[in-house]
């Protein structure tokens, strides 16, 4: 058996996991992928690959007992706001109840320790501050509230059971690996940055600023976004302090800085040379107006610094991994 501590990584063959699984190879850790492979991709996986679902308890459990688990790194979940909003339910039962599953699973194979993906979402419409840990958590949309009803489980497990848990809050995740073998590739892209690049290359013809009214400078939504090469760092130095036998907590990443929608465009047209077409059309209902993380306690306990979340970098290797994702169509914005 190897003495690399296994890592059981769900959903690690998508967009954050397959980043967070290749750091754990790096850092020396053994990754163990665990994905129903719904919305992530087989090619993405490193180390052992177990398809399967959280909800499937005989699967979760044959993977703990096969791969000597140690630790857990936990992003399996519905992630689009704007479905929570027409389909809760499906986001109730995904995230909330698959995690409970998972967490069952843990505890009867005697793996207490768990770093898990939860979202700056959970704050809802906070005011223009950067928000601290300690900011009221009211979320504004099921997605937000399935992560914060799974953040409020992971408290009661730690004060019951002794269950060490981080809870990663963290903004936009945004950008590619810098080596570009992997970055965000959906069968329906929501998330601003990847589909303002996809509507250049020809691959999105609708595509929209929502909301315009917005009280912030400009009229556009504020987001603090992140290198998803950052998230993954912070996601190992968590690891290492649960192996270590920290008893976790709840902590933002991000860089506490903010970028207007219209501020992201400007800059993905300053990196490639072309405008992004695009229409405005109304806000779309669970957006908040404001959105950026008070970082500083991530820095203190994590030991948590961005290298490489300047949005130059976040715009580069985006733009590098979707030229070579999405090739140029045939009538593109020039």
């Amino acid at each position: 058996m190897s003495r690399r501590p296994g890592i059981l990584v769900t959903g690690g063959a998508g967009y954050i996991g397959s980043h967070c699984a290749r750091a754990l190879d790096a850092a020396g850790y053994r990754p163990v992928v665990y994905d129903n492979l719904s919305t992530g991709h087989r090619g993405f996986a490193t180390g052992a690959l177990v398809v399967g679902d959280i909800a499937d308890k005989a699967t979760l459990t044959r993977t703990f007992a096969e791969h000597d688990i140690a630790a857990v790194m936990h992003f399996a979940a519905s992630s689009l706001v704007g479905e929570s909003m027409t389909d809760p339910q499906k986001y109730y039962i995904n995230n909330l109840a698959g995690t409970l599953t998972l967490l069952e699973t843990m505890r009867e194979a005697g793996c207490p320790r768990l770093v898990f993906s939860s979202t700056g979402a959970v704050y809802g419409n906070a005011d223009s501050k950067a928000l601290p840990e300690n900011y009221p958590c009211a979320p504004i949309n099921p997605y937000g509230s399935s992560k914060w009803m799974i953040e409020r489980v992971l408290a009661d497990y730690r004060s019951a059971y002794g269950f060490g848990s981080f809870a990663l809050r963290y903004f936009n995740a945004a950008g590619a690996d810098p080596a570009g073998g992997i970055g965000e590739l959906r069968e329906v892209e929501t998330h601003l940055i990847p589909r303002a690049m996809m509507a250049l290359q020809g691959h999105v013809p609708d595509f929209a600023v929502f909301g315009d009214d917005y009280d912030t400078p400009d009229g556009t939504a504020i987001r603090d976004y992140i290198h998803v090469t950052d998230l993954a760092a912070a996601h190992v130095l968590a690891i290492k302090l649960l192996l270590e036998g920290h008893a976790g907590g709840a902590f933002n990443l991000g860089t506490g800085q903010g970028f207007s929608v219209r501020e992201i465009l400007a800059a993905i047209a300053a990196e490639t040379g072309r405008e992004v077409p695009h229409v405005v059309k109304p806000r779309r209902a669970g957006d908040p107006t404001y959105l950026v993380a008070d970082p500083s306690a991530a820095r203190a306990t994590l030991n948590f610094q961005p290298g490489h979340s300047d949005l130059a970098t976040i715009i580069r290797t985006a733009w590098a991994w979707h030229s070579k994702a999405h090739p140029l169509k045939t009538g593109a914005p020039s």
